[in-house]
């Protein structure tokens, strides 16, 4: 008998064929039946699973999310002494240099143009955002040395110093710049922009 396919894997393997379709096509050219070429599925799944385009556009922004969530929440850890073997941000941040994590920086550019557009998906964009603010928020005072007695404002204002230079290192990535792709170089600058490492 044949096994009948799990409904939320299917959603997200339509997501990610979304994404691959978002970074090689631009928000232009995501349609049902491209998503279900790319996702080598019959025609017709991907509308079975989301009935409007704006729906595709919304499932495929909180998958972009998740993933992003995923990496940072590990970066997060590392950072906490959590755990040793996670990756450190700048590690987090070089990997997006390569597949599949660069596909998903295109698409993630893609969707955060057309979130200025689209109120569909406007607010999920600010609420991840905001989200990950707080997380970079909490990676600081990991960092920082003695970051909890820290001034509030100054935590905030290195926490938005370091997430507007990754957010330009990923934007270099999506449009084909690795010059800033080193992990041991991004672990540097970060140190240097936090004032872990002395000017010399």
């Amino acid at each position: 008998m044949r096994r009948k396919p799990d409904g939320d894997q299917r959603r997200r393997d339509l997501c990610d064929a979304a994404i691959t379709v978002l970074a090689e096509q631009g928000t232009k050219g995501l349609s049902h039946i491209k998503v279900d070429r790319a996702a080598g599925v019959s025609d017709g799944t991907t509308s079975a699973y989301f009935r409007t385009r704006s729906a595709l556009l919304v499932a495929t922004t909180q998958r972009v999310v998740e993933l992003d969530l995923i990496g940072l929440e590990r970066a997060r850890s590392a950072a906490a002494g959590e755990d040793e073997e996670m990756p450190r941000l700048a590690d987090v941040v070089a990997a997006a240099a390569a597949e599949p994590h660069l596909t998903r920086a295109k698409a993630r550019y893609e969707l955060n143009m057309l979130a200025t557009r689209e109120p569909a998906i406007r607010d999920l964009v600010r609420r991840a955002n905001d989200g990950f603010a707080e997380l970079f928020r909490e990676m600081m005072l990991r960092l920082l040395p003695d970051g909890d007695d820290l001034p509030p404002s100054v935590v905030d204002d290195l926490s938005a110093i370091t997430q507007t230079f990754i957010s330009g290192v990923l934007g270099r990535y999506a449009v084909g710049d690795f010059s800033i792709s080193d992990p041991d170089e991004i672990d540097r600058l970060i140190r240097r922009m936090l004032a872990l490492q002395p000017y010399s």
